[in-house]
């Protein structure tokens, strides 16, 4: 697939899997997510893991994906990351902003 066939804008859901609740790291994923230019939510799962809905470029959604992967972190990231599953979604319309819940 070259670049001009790519979607202008890309979902994905990331659950991440680690110390990753109460460390700050939702408000880094939701810092890095700005920085990046999209859209969504990162959210803390009753089963200790981490949501992160991001919607936007699908380069910017990739950088994402791959930071929140990065072992060692180069950007300092809050906690411990073990395992980050990678879901493609339908695009949710209306969404704004870039949120904690």
């Amino acid at each position: 697939m070259t670049a001009a066939d790519q979607p202008a804008t890309r979902r994905v859901t990331v659950f991440v899997r680690g110390r990753v609740q109460g460390v700050g790291f939702r408000w880094w994923t939701r810092a890095r997510a700005l920085e990046l230019g999209l859209v969504g939510h990162a959210r803390n799962m009753d089963d200790g893991r981490v949501e992160v809905l991001a919607q936007g470029a699908p380069d910017a959604c990739d950088e994402l994906v791959t930071l929140l992967r990065e072992e060692p972190s180069t950007r300092r990231r809050p906690g411990r990351v073990d395992a980050v599953v990678v879901q493609s979604g339908t695009l949710r319309p209306g969404l704004t902003g870039f949120v904690e819940r």
